[in-house]
This record gives structure tokens, C-alpha cells and sequence, in this order.
């Protein structure tokens, strides 16, 4: 009888795994990574830069959110209407000619009565006392513009520091001119209504002194020596 013979197979063990450390490949994942790093860097700042430019022209494009065009335009048109107001001769160039030969002809007229020479200067007088008034109404209501225009200068100011954007601080600068031509527009009136008055004295004095040597004329005659017949 045979004896059976089994026949069994012996696999070795695994050895532990050996770690084999490459210098040149860690080296190039670690630059790998960190260009990868230095662009994400990169594209965060660039985002932030974008963001902040949004913001600065969006600053940029702000108003000021006030606005002294309004009042300034108010107080110019009261001096306006104070200078249309002017009588006797008005500011106006297509009746001044006509307005000032009447009250100051150049011709005396012989024909006239002493009422009617002494009811024209006393019309000269009024319109010239009637001119200074006005001159002086004008100067008047130019004074309280100018305690209103001090508010004004200073909440311009006060925004033009504050101002959070070149649109704002240009709206500012604006607004300031506007003001500066305003009192500057007010002056010239101001000097307009007095040079008036002054010229319309003078001319009421001037027309005085002919009035008088005229009828000073009417009244000595040819200065001929009366003959009896």
C-alpha cells in the first residue's frame, strides 16, 4: 500500500516595505505648491484692488447732497427787483434818454412862469432825493445778504471738508464760485444805484445854475440903458 504524500506549499512572509525618500521630487512639489499659493496670492489681491477701485469711483460719484444755488439765486433776484424800482430815470437804455431830457432840458424856456420853472426843480429835487433812497435801499438789503451769505460760506466749507469723492469736492468748489459771483454781481449794483444817485444830483445842480443864469438873462434883457421917446 502506497502512503499518500501531501505536498504543501510555504509562502514567505512579507518583508516591511522599505520608504524611499526622493529629495528632488519633494523639492519640486513644495515649489509647486507654493507658486500655486503665490498665484492664489495673487488673484486675491488683484480681486481686492478691483473691489477697492469699485469703491473709490463709486465714492467719486457721490453728490454732496445739498445745494445753495437755490438761495444764492433768491437773494441776487431780490437785488434785481430793487434795481427795476428805480424811478424818475430807470435802468433801462431805451428810455434814459428821453427820461433825462425831460427832467434836465438843455434849452430854457422863456415862456415859462417862475411856478412852473420852481415845480420843475422841485421834481429834479425829489427824483434826485428819491435816487439816493433807493441807493440806500439797495445798500440795505445787500447788508442782510451778507449776514446770510456767511451761513452759507460756512455749511460750503464744512462740506467741501467733508467731501468723500472728487465729484463732491468739485460740487463744493462750485458752489463756493457760485457765492463769490453772487456777492460780486451784488457789488456792482450797489455801485450802479449810488453812481446814479450821484449823477442825477449833479445834473439836478448843474441844470440849477443854467435855470439861474437864464433867468438872469430874461431878466437883466439886452442890458441896453432905457431911452425915453
Amino acid at each position: 500500500m502506497l502512503a499518500s504524500v501531501s505536498t504543501t506549499t510555504l509562502v514567505p512572509a512579507p518583508a516591511d516595505a522599505i520608504i524611499v525618500f526622493d529629495p528632488s521630487n519633494y523639492s519640486q512639489n513644495v515649489l509647486t505648491a507654493a507658486r500655486t499659493l503665490q498665484q492664489i496670492n495673487n488673484q486675491i489681491q488683484s480681486l481686492q484692488n478691483q473691489a477697492t477701485s469699485l469703491l473709490n469711483q463709486a465714492r467719486n460719484l457721490e453728490t454732496i447732497g445739498f445745494s445753495e444755488l437755490g438761495p444764492l439765486t433768491a437773494t441776487l433776484q431780490q437785488i434785481q427787483t430793487l434795481m427795476g424800482q428805480a424811478s424818475g430815470i430807470q435802468f433801462r437804455v431805451d428810455t434814459m434818454k428821453n427820461q433825462f431830457q425831460q427832467l434836465f432840458p438843455s434849452s430854457f424856456s422863456q415862456l415859462m412862469t417862475n411856478a412852473q420853472r420852481a415845480n420843475q426843480a422841485n421834481t429834479r429835487y425829489r427824483t434826485a432825493m428819491s435816487a439816493y433812497q433807493h441807493t440806500m435801499t439797495v445798500q440795505a438789503q445787500i447788508v442782510e445778504n451778507v449776514q446770510s451769505d456767511a451761513t452759507s460760506l460756512n455749511t460750503i466749507i464744512a462740506k467741501s471738508q467733508g467731501a468723500s469723492g472728487a465729484l463732491q469736492a468739485a460740487q463744493a468748489t462750485n458752489q463756493l464760485l457760485a457765492l463769490t459771483a453772487k456777492q460780486q454781481f451784488q457789488i456792482e449794483q450797489m455801485v450802479a444805484a449810488q453812481y446814479r444817485a450821484q449823477a442825477i444830483d449833479q445834473a439836478r445842480r448843474d441844470q440849477a445854475e443854467s435855470d439861474g443864469q437864464a433867468a438872469t438873462t430874461k431878466f437883466l434883457g439886452s442890458g441896453s440903458a432905457y431911452t425915453p421917446q
